[in-house]
């Protein structure tokens, strides 16, 4: 423990996707639908989802791995794991755990897994930056990942349409040359909207007592209720974000936001009056991957070339709670 505050480096991310594509046009087989209807209110033509016993556990691995490797550290290397799922295949052993097994890392480490929905990587990089900045761990891997396909009412056309799996990494360390990556962040919640998006994994009550009535199961989503809470909080929240750091919107190259509706993503983009070619997304591919979504959207636009190193980006997502957060964040070269 230190009383300085340590710098925070982005030493390494990844990603990765099931090989399944689901297009709009098979879809058409389920219910009543069509391309044209889908693209126009969303912004998404397929999406990526999980096959036989692969889960988001699988996904959190590969992700973990490639981050490990741009980071240029052996498992053994991280002293925590921090894993963001918005709902894990298994509520315990947790996902972090799962992933520390699955890295072969010797040392009894801490591994934990945080609920924030599609804000869970902002979450996780929040709580890694405050341990880093107290000198209690030097290494810590986040992972963010999903399988939202299974859990999905494939009947309901309103939500089923949205969500794809995938995961996304981020390797942190103390930084060695005094610069903080982490330029600013801040993560918010507010529980009196958290019936916008829900999904119960009640069980039955005890036999010997008063049954209730449990809760239907798959994800339930007011769709329109949470385009109208996010395009009313989100724009304004981002630029306040901006302006809380002493910066401008153009001091800032890249948008990376939550992919979850392409009108959402160009709300906040007229907000800042940034060009298409300052924001990222991948929506078009891959759907609503949640708590994966903006490692995902980083970590592939960094590899292919989209977004140039050396560079600034903001970082911003909601997610169910409601939850939301934002990050401005600085991507050295050799993160990917």
């Amino acid at each position: 423990m230190t009383d300085k505050l340590i710098p925070l480096r982005i030493a390494g991310v990844g990603y990765s996707l099931p090989e399944t594509v689901i297009t709009n046009d098979d879809l058409t087989k389920l219910y009543e639908t069509s391309d044209e209807w889908i693209y126009s209110r969303t912004g998404i033509k397929e999406r990526r989802v999980v096959s036989g016993e692969q889960n988001a556990i699988d996904l959190g691995f590969e992700a973990a791995q490639k981050a490990l490797e741009r980071a240029k550290m052996q498992p053994d290397d991280i002293e925590l794991i921090i894993a963001a799922s918005s709902a894990p295949p298994d509520l315990y052993p947790a996902i972090a755990c799962h992933i520390h097994q699955r890295l072969g890392i010797k040392e009894q480490i801490p591994a934990f897994d945080i609920t924030a929905a599609c804000s869970g990587l902002i979450y996780g990089l929040s709580i890694a930056k405050a341990y880093i900045s107290s000198g209690m761990y030097k290494n810590i891997l986040i992972v963010a990942t999903d399988n939202n396909s299974r859990l999905v009412d494939w009947a309901d056309r309103g939500t089923s349409i949205l969500f794809g799996d995938g995961a996304g990494a981020m390797v942190v360390t103390q930084s060695q040359d005094g610069i903080d990556d982490v330029i600013a962040i801040d993560i918010k919640a507010d529980g009196n909207y958290g019936n916008l998006i829900e999904l119960s994994f009640d069980g039955k009550n005890c036999p010997l007592v008063e049954q209730y009535e449990e809760k239907p199961k798959g994800i339930r989503m007011n769709g329109r209720g949470v385009y109208t809470f996010v395009a009313k909080v989100l724009p304004h929240y981002v630029e306040q974000l901006i302006a809380d750091a002493g910066m401008k919107a153009e001091d800032i190259d890249y948008l990376i936001p939550h992919q979850a509706n392409i009108r959402i993503i160009q709300a906040v983009q007229e907000r800042l009056g940034y060009s298409d070619d300052k924001v990222v997304t991948n929506i078009k591919y891959y759907g609503n991957t949640s708590a994966a979504s903006i490692p995902l959207a980083l970590a592939e636009s960094v590899e292919k070339g989209n977004v140039k190193l050396g560079s600034t980006a903001i970082l911003c997502g909601f997610g169910a709670g409601m939850t939301w957060g934002g990050a401005i964040v600085r991507l050295r070269e050799g993160i990917c």
